[in-house]
């Protein structure tokens, strides 16, 4: 399953998730706020897709149009306010145990740069932890294993087949169009959980 496939399903959920929305010729962006924006496809590879993040309105429906036009018949344009990450991960959901990775503000610190302030493997109803024990407050880790019990449900025949939900995730803020943060990290609002992306993937780890 692809990106595209696991963004509909996390729409469907009910779980914590980005609010994005396909590009349309009559879609409009709020000015006073950043945009991000993805291409997803319906089929083939769905890496390194052309994307624009953090950028105004204009720069995004700008973006947008000239990607639709070039994907249009295997793909569609998604866009979503921009917010800034202070803690990111993965949420590996297997059918007899669950890995959560996390580190320092956005994803790419993970996939780019390959860094991990901590990893919690959670099996037979044990749990390890690699890294920074106290990177995850408890309540966050709570929050996030909270969600393992949906997953399982929504992907309970991949998992049985001896694959894997991979869910992306963040902790985040709104911003404003200066990318200064919109709430009071301490206060935790609107400092909130959101899943990114879910794909099913083979299990070859561990």
């Amino acid at each position: 399953m692809n990106k595209l496939l696991g963004l509909f399903d996390l729409k469907d959920s009910g779980l914590p998730t980005i609010p994005w929305k396909e590009y349309e010729e009559r879609s409009v962006l709020d000015e006073n706020i950043l945009w991000s924006v993805r291409t997803a496809v319906h089929r083939g590879n769905d890496l390194n897709l052309p994307r624009f993040i953090g950028v105004t309105a204009d720069e995004a429906v700008s973006f947008a149009k000239n990607t639709k036009n070039k994907y249009r018949e295997n793909g569609m344009i998604i866009y979503y306010p921009y917010f800034i990450a202070e803690k990111s991960g993965t949420l590996n959901v297997f059918n007899n145990k669950v890995v959560i990775e996390a580190v320092k503000d956005d994803l790419w610190n993970m996939v780019t740069y390959l860094k991990r302030n901590v990893t919690i493997i959670l099996e037979n109803n044990k749990e390890e932890c690699i890294g920074e024990r106290n990177f995850l407050k408890s309540e966050e880790v709570e929050e996030i294993t909270s969600y393992i019990g949906k997953v399982k449900m929504m992907y309970r025949d991949e998992l049985i087949e001896g694959k894997s939900a991979l869910l992306e995730w963040s902790y985040a803020y709104k911003c404003d169009i200066n990318k200064n943060r919109i709430g009071d990290f301490m206060k935790q609002e609107p400092y909130k959980l959101r899943m990114k992306f879910a794909i099913v993937k083979s299990n070859n780890f561990m």
